[in-house]
């Protein structure tokens, strides 16, 4: 959505504070030695150092205050998820060639035990099936056994065991069998009860019984261990399935292929790369070649980290070893080059596995178009739509919302709309909330608001849930169309029909407010944004109060910040300073773009080689990015007065901007500049630059400060 609320703000934060006043009639007069009235931001580090030495408690602060200073600047986080860092190269195993290889794993598939004809086996079927159909009490299942046809014979019991769909009935059946005492209860016996089991992925009771099995002196073997581990994978239950994997080996017990394949998979979902790559390299060693499940366990474990190198490492394994792709591990290969940021390579691939044959299925044009979406491949995603109409290919509603929402985010209405129609005459694939919520975020960034109303209008009518995106996308519409009353309309509708104001939502009702033209439509944006967060109107209050201190406006900010959601604390910032531009607070704009710099809203505005600085705004709000801008040269112009040295070339970045509906940044930062008559001219080489050479800025600071000529 092109609104000031999703746009993404970098700004850095230099610590050093320079003892300039914001004055914006004349912002770059260079006063001194007037105190400033808040804390100023100071971009370019000087290289001269502050003498403290007649300070000795500036030398060596207590640990308290050196903390003090940090409990004021940092927000409340979550901690972030521990991530392993996959290795681009595996980790080579040496392998002695003067001994035998050693072996880690079977590379026979464990032989099941045959069953001899039992010419009972129609009766008993016909048993198995009551027992199957029967109510699911124990009573009910215990009335039933007391049918059985012939005598619960080892063979007899098997084939009934192994017929017995659900696995408490199995359980059932199982308990009963041992409190016949017929027969010793082989392994057998425990491996088909534990099958069972793992379709309803009771890890707990298989663990029971293979701890059963121990203390009965009863052998595990290969096919015991690969269910238990297999289990404890499908159940996400990976230290489970690792500590079986372990406590196998220790047995002296060789893993078969299977067992080996879903062991790489656990241990890759852990995160265990270097165990991964170990016992990739050991059982290549023992003569093992992977299948292409294997492989698609790599291909993953690299995809996950989007490492390229990885997945190119699998792709070359399995040309050397004659194993060909399926269709699940193009899948996998697929999402790996996505996430690894290769869409060209995806096409190839893609290509590549028509050529071989195979035919994608929803998932893996799914995959494709998102991997065109993100690279911003319109014409190849589009010419992939005409070929899944021409060939056939399945369509589905994830495949369909994928390609609806690559259209928002490259401004394709015509093709969006065409879209939204074919799902329309779809038998199947009807136009869900995300379906609707694409089209209001294609008509809302493109300014058609009538469009956008009639779809709302048409929710309603065919019973379709609006979500809060939705919502947001539509109410950034009328707020920029002046349409407050329909806006008023959509928010209450809205939250009648159960959306709950997140803080999405309210950073989408502040951005409103921030171009609000009279008292009157401002009311009505701000009793809605009331009802969502009525912290955040009191502060926008606040703001306006020329008595309240910087001190107690940055303790109200940090507690808003602190109730805000991580991804929502930047656009909340751009906001409040673009509001305070408009009602003319400047020096309230400059105090949030400090207090945002030292929370860590802003990283990366700046950047600096010894040939340029360059300040970069293109993800900033216009009014946030008129603040960086005036503080910049603000900073520029000290500077100059101090006579410290400065880069051959500074240049400003606001971006060109690629989507079709993007406003862009370039023109209002233009026309901010040519306000100003700072030297920053648009380049002819890169659009979107705005560059001056060290003499233009020197130059231009010497004309507005005549004393330093």
């Amino acid at each position: 959505m092109a609104s000031t609320f999703f746009t993404t703000l970098d700004i850095t934060h230099y610590p050093n504070s320079l003892n300039l006043k914001h004055h914006h009639q004349n912002p770059f007069t260079f006063i001194s030695p007037r105190k400033p009235t808040k804390p100023t931001l100071f971009y370019c580090n000087s290289s001269k150092k502050p003498d403290i030495s007649q300070d000795p408690q500036k030398q060596n602060p207590s640990l308290a205050d050196q903390l003090k200073t940090l409990s004021t600047t940092t927000l409340s986080d979550t901690p972030p998820q521990n991530t392993t860092q996959l290795l681009t190269k595996p980790k080579s195993i040496w392998v002695n060639p003067t001994k035998p290889r050693p072996s880690v794993l079977n590379l026979q598939r464990h032989q099941r035990k045959t069953y001899s004809h039992n010419p009972q086996i129609r009766d008993l079927k016909l048993f198995s099936k009551k027992l199957n159909e029967c109510q699911d009490s124990e009573d009910a299942f215990l009335n039933v056994l007391e049918e059985i046809p012939h005598p619960p014979t080892r063979e007899n019991a098997l084939l009934v065991l192994n017929s017995l769909k659900p696995w408490e009935k199995t359980m059932l059946f199982f308990n009963w069998i041992k409190t016949q005492d017929s027969f010793p209860m082989e392994t057998i016996f425990y491996n088909v009860a534990m099958k069972s089991l793992r379709f309803g992925r009771q890890f707990q009771l298989i663990e029971d019984l293979a701890n059963e099995m121990i203390e009965n002196g009863v052998e595990l073997d290969n096919i015991t261990y690969s269910t238990i581990i297999t289990c404890a994978k499908r159940s996400n239950l990976f230290d489970k399935a690792v500590e079986w994997f372990e406590r196998m080996y220790k047995t002296g017990l060789m893993p078969d292929e299977v067992t080996y394949s879903a062991v790489l998979d656990v241990y890759a979902k852990l995160g265990k790369v270097e165990e991964v790559m170990s016992l990739y390299e050991r059982g290549r060693a023992s003569g093992w070649t992977p299948d292409a499940i294997a492989f698609a366990v790599l291909a993953k474990m690299f995809g996950e980290a989007g490492d390229y190198d990885g997945i190119r490492y699998v792709l070359q394994e399995m040309k050397s070893l004659g194993v060909k792709p399926n269709l699940v591990v193009f899948n996998t290969l697929l999402e790996a080059m996505g996430k690894a940021g290769k869409p060209g390579l995806a096409r190839s691939l893609f290509e590549e596995m028509v050529a071989a044959g195979i035919s994608p299925d929803a998932k893996t044009l799914t995959s494709l178009v998102k991997i065109y979406g993100k690279a911003r491949w319109a014409r190849d995603a589009l010419d992939l739509w005409q070929r899944m109409k021409s060939n056939g290919w399945p369509m589905d509603f994830i495949l369909y919302n994928t390609l609806l929402s690559m259209c928002a985010d490259l401004g394709l209405q015509e093709e969006a709309e065409g879209l939204f129609e074919d799902m329309k005459g779809s038998q199947h694939c009807k136009p869900d909330s995300w379906s609707y919520t694409a089209m209001l975020n294609i008509y809302g960034s493109g300014g058609n608001v009538e469009k956008a109303m009639g779809l709302f209008d048409e929710m309603s009518v065919e019973n379709v849930a609006i979500n809060v995106m939705g919502c947001t996308c539509l109410i950034q519409c009328l707020g920029r169309a002046k349409r407050m009353d329909d806006l008023v309309k959509v928010f209450e509708s809205s939250v009648e029909r159960g959306v709950r104001p997140d803080d999405r939502l309210c950073g989408c009702l502040l951005s409103v407010v921030s171009y609000c033209e009279n008292d009157d439509d401002l009311d009505k944006v701000v009793s809605c944004l009331r009802k969502s967060n009525p912290r955040l109107v009191s502060f926008v209050k606040l703001l306006g109060k020329s008595e309240i201190g910087f001190e107690k406006i940055k303790g109200e900010f940090k507690e808003i910040l602190n109730n805000t959601e991580v991804e929502a604390r930047r656009p909340f910032c751009n906001c409040l300073i673009d509001i305070c531009r408009k009602r003319n607070l400047d020096e309230r704009a400059h105090e949030l773009l400090y207090m945002g710099t030292i929370y860590g809203l802003y990283p990366g505005l700046h950047t600096k080689t010894p040939e340029e600085w360059r300040l970069n705004v293109r993800s900033l709000s216009v009014g946030a990015a008129h603040t960086a801008f005036e503080e910049w040269v603000g900073t520029l112009t000290a500077m100059v007065s101090r006579q410290e040295p400065l880069p051959e070339l500074l240049s400003a970045s606001t971006g060109a901007g690629t989507h079709k509906f993007s406003q862009g940044l370039a023109n209002a930062f233009e026309s901010h500049v040519n306000k100003l008559s700072a030297p920053f001219r648009q380049s002819e080489e890169k659009a979107g630059v705005f560059v001056a050479t060290r003499e233009d800025v020197v130059s231009w600071v010497q004309s507005k400060v005549p004393s330093l000529s």
